[in-house]
């Protein structure tokens, strides 16, 4: 068998009529040959290539598509995230629950809760309340209280 530049194999009765300038009888450039067919034959010779080409396609919709790994981990981060949320509100929940149930049971609860918050008092009792002093204060003692202690 030959071959020729195409690394196609040449039969030698086709290599004798190329060499006498007859035309080659070759299925793959018959004109005669229909849509269909060239299509067939076109897809039998470049098979490997559109199943490459395709498991490529596949594996970049596996990893960056809708449904896809990068998709899967920010869904799994995301869920994490609510359950956190979800079990802080759970302790927010039980801490609320025991609130409520002291203030229905227990009267000290109830008295603390009169007294700072709604500022009430027993009665014959005084409440004295004092307010501190501003910030700006405690920082930059006032000239005057030194002049005074001061003789010249």
């Amino acid at each position: 068998m030959d071959y020729d530049a195409s690394g196609r194999q040449v039969n030698e009765h086709d290599s004798a009529k190329k060499q006498a300038g007859e035309p080659i009888n070759d299925p793959n450039s018959d004109p005669n040959m229909g849509f269909f067919e060239q299509l067939g034959q076109f897809f039998r010779r470049n098979m490997y290539l559109f199943l490459i080409v395709g498991f490529a396609l596949l594996l970049l919709q596996d990893v960056f598509g809708t449904h896809g790994v990068l998709a899967m981990r920010q869904s799994q981060k995301e869920a994490q995230g609510i359950r956190k949320d979800i079990s802080r509100l759970d302790e927010e929940n039980q801490r609320l629950q025991n609130r409520v149930k002291a203030l229905k049971t227990d009267p000290s609860a109830i008295e603390r809760i009169a007294r700072e918050e709604m500022k009430l008092s027993r009665q014959g009792e005084y409440i004295f309340q004092t307010h501190p002093k501003p910030a700006n204060e405690l920082q930059n003692p006032s000239p005057h209280s030194d002049d005074s202690t001061k003789k010249p």
